[in-house]
C-alpha cells in the first residue's frame, strides 16, 4: 500500500546492511536493524489499540528506540505526538487531553505521576527507558520484524507539534505527510545531503529541528547520525573526524569556540555546520570562522512551517540574516494591520505560503481562519525584511514590537547596539508597562566572562547612534538569559519579571 512518507523515508532503506545510526558507545545501527525495530513497535501500538489516525504521545529521552516510535507511528499509519521531556505531568495532561491521544508512552521515571494523567485521558500508559527497556519495549520484543504499512496520502496527518504557548495555550499544529516530505527534498536539494554524510546529532529529536530537520534529512539522503542524547562537547569532539555535517542551536557553537580542541585539524573532515532555532550573534559568525575556517550556515523556520529559508550552501552566507526561501516556499513581507507587502527594505510581519506550511490547528478551527490570509499565504507572526539582495532577516516577534508613546520600537535594532558594546555577551529588549508612554524599552545583558558592566555607561555607549524614543529607560544585567530547551531567549518571562519596574502590574 501506498504511504507517502514511510515510500520516501524508509521503504528505500528496508534489507539495507548500511549504517544509520552510531552511538555513543559505539554500537552501529543498520537500517535494516532500525526498521524491524520499528516493526515490531507498530505491531505494539496496534496490539494496544492504536488505529489508523489515532494520536500517540511520546515524553521519553532520547534513544533509537524513540525515534523508532516515531517510525513505527508512520508505517501504522498513527500521528506522532512528540512532547518535550521537561514537560509537567499537568503539561503533558493538556497535551494529552486536548490531542485524545490513544497511547502515551513515557519514560519509566514517570511512570507513577503520568498514571492518573492518562487515566483521566482516556489513554493507555506504556513506558520507554533510555537504554531501551520499558513496559512498551517488552510488548514488542516478540512481534514480527516486518509490519504491513497502512497507506497514507500526501494530506493524511503524520504528526502533532504543539507551539510553545507562550500566550494563551499550546496550539497543535497538524503537519501532514506532505507537510514533512516536501520540507526534506527541499532541504536535501539545497545542502545537497547525500548518502556519504554523517550527521553529528546532538539535538533533541521532540522538535522540528531535531526530528524533521535533522531525522528525516538524513533518512531521504540516506545517510547516517552519530546519535548522542545530548549536547556534550566531548561527545561532538570525538564525533567530528567522522561526521561531514553538524545542526546545532547557538550554544553549540559557543561552547565549542570556549573549547580549545576546536581547531581547522579538528574539523577537516566537515563539510557543513548548520545552526537555527535562536538567533546566531553575528560574532559568533567571526569568530567560529576565524578558529575553524567553515562559515555557519543558518536558516529559518518553525513549528507551523517546517523550514522556510536558508543561506545558500555556496555563496555569501551572510551573518544576521536567515539567507532566502526554499525551493517551493513563497514569502513576503507585509503590514500586520493590512496585509499589503510593504516597500522593499520595510519591515513588516513574514507570510509565506508552499507545502511545507501545515494544515492548520487541532480543534481551533477559528484561530487556524485567522492566521491565513484568503490567497492561502501562513501569517507567521516574526517580524522581517528582505534587503537589495534578497535576504531575508528575523527582526522579532510581532508580539515582541515595543510601542512606546505611540512609536513602534523593533528589539532587535537596540539588541545589536548593545550586542556591541565592550564587555557585552548578548542582550534582550523587551518592552515593560509604562505610565506614561504605554510601555517602555528595558534592556536586559549578560556579560562576558571577566566582565565588569555598568548601566549608565552602556546607555552611553548607544545614546549617539538611537533616536531617544527607542533607547532604553533601564538596564538590568544579569548573569544569564532564560531560555527554553532549543535555546531561545524566553522575553515573556523576562516581561513577567520586570512588568514592575515603572509601576505596572
Amino acid at each position: 500500500m501506498s504511504n507517502t512518507l514511510y515510500d520516501a523515508l524508509f521503504r528505500p532503506h528496508e534489507g539495507s546492511s548500511d549504517t544509520f545510526l552510531i552511538l555513543k558507545d559505539g554500537k552501529e545501527i543498520s537500517h535494516a536493524e532500525f526498521l524491524a525495530l520499528a516493526a515490531r513497535f507498530a505491531h505494539a501500538l496496534r496490539a494496544n489499540g492504536v488505529g489508523i489516525g489515532d494520536r500517540v504521545a511520546l515524553q521519553a529521552k532520547k534513544s533509537p528506540e524513540a525515534l523508532a516510535v516515531y517510525a513505527a507511528c508512520v508505517q501504522a499509519g498513527a500521528v506522532f505526538l512528540p512532547l518535550n521531556t521537561a514537560y509537567t505531568p499537568a503539561e503533558v495532561d493538556y497535551f494529552v487531553t486536548d490531542s485524545g491521544a490513544a497511547l502515551l508512552i513515557a519514560d519509566g521515571g514517570s511512570e507513577t505521576t503520568l498514571a492518573p494523567v492518562a487515566a483521566m485521558a482516556g489513554a493507555t500508559l506504556l513506558t520507554l527507558n533510555a537504554d531501551g527497556s520499558g513496559s512498551f519495549a517488552e510488548a514488542a520484543r516478540d512481534l514480527p520484524d516486518t509490519f504491513p504499512t497502512a497507506e497514507r496520502a500526501a494530506d493524511d496527518l503524520a504528526a502533532f507539534l504543539y507551539t510553545s504557548g507562550t500566550t494563551g495555550r499550546s496550539k497543535g499544529a497538524m503537519l501532514t505527510h506532505d507537510n514533512l516530505l516536501s520540507n526534506a527534498q527541499a532541504l536535501v536539494q539545497a545542502w545537497r545531503f547525500s548518502k556519504t554524510d554523517v550527521l553529528l546529532h546532538a539535538l533533541p529529536i521532540f522538535h522540528t529541528h531535531g526530528l524533521f530537520v535533522a531525522g528525516n534529512v538524513t533518512l531521504l539522503a540516506g545517510g547516517a547520525m552519530i546519535f548522542l542524547p545530548a549536547l556534550d562537547v566531548d561527545d561532538l569532539i570525538a564525533g567530528m573526524p567522522r561526521a561531514t555535517t553538524m545542526m546545532g542551536v547557538p550554544t553549540f557553537y559557543t561552547r565549542l569556540l570556549a573549547d580549545e580542541r576546536l581547531t581547522r585539524e579538528l574539523v577537516a573532515h566537515m563539510r557543513l555546520f548548520i545552526s537555527g532555532s535562536a538567533p546566531l550573534l553575528a560574532e559568533t559568525h567571526g569568530a567560529f570562522e576565524a578558529r575553524t575556517g567553515h562559515r555557519i550556515l543558518e536558516r529559518y523556520g518553525m513549528t507551523e512551517t517546517n523550514m522556510n529559508t536558508t543561506n545558500p550552501l555556496d555563496g555569501e552566507r551572510r551573518a544576521g540574516t536567515v539567507g532566502f526561501p526554499l525551493p517551493g516556499v513563497e514569502l513576503r513581507i507585509c503590514d500586520p494591520d493590512t496585509g499589503k507587502q510593504v516597500a522593499p527594505g520595510d519591515i513588516g510581519v513574514i507570510e509565506v505560503r508552499g507545502r511545507n506550511v501545515f494544515k492548520g490547528y487541532w480543534n481551533m478551527p477559528e484561530k487556524t481562519a485567522a492566521e491565513f490570509r484568503p490567497d492561502g499565504f501562513f501569517i507567521t507572526g516574526d517580524l522581517g525584511q528582505i534587503d537589495a539582495d534578497g535576504y531575508v532577516t528575523i527582526v522579532g516577534r510581532a508580539k515582541d514590537l515595543i510601542i512606546a508613546g505611540g512609536y513602534n520600537i523593533y528589539p532587535k535594532e537596540v539588541e545589536m547596539l548593545l550586542d556591541g558594546e565592550p564587555g557585552v555577551l548578548e542582550s534582550a529588549v523587551i518592552g515593560v508597562p509604562h505610565p506614561d508612554l504605554g510601555e517602555a524599552v528595558v534592556g536586559v545583558v549578560t556579560p562576558r566572562k571577566g566582565a565588569v558592566l555598568d548601566a549608565e555607561t552602556l546607555l552611553a555607549g548607544i545614546r549617539d547612534r538611537l533616536a531617544r524614543f527607542k533607547q532604553p529607560r533601564h538596564i538590568v544585567i544579569m548573569d544569564e538569559l532564560p531560555r527554553n530547551t532549543m535555546g531561545k531567549v524566553q522575553k515573556n518571562a523576562l516581561r513577567e519579571q520586570y512588568k514592575g519596574l515603572f509601576g505596572g502590574k
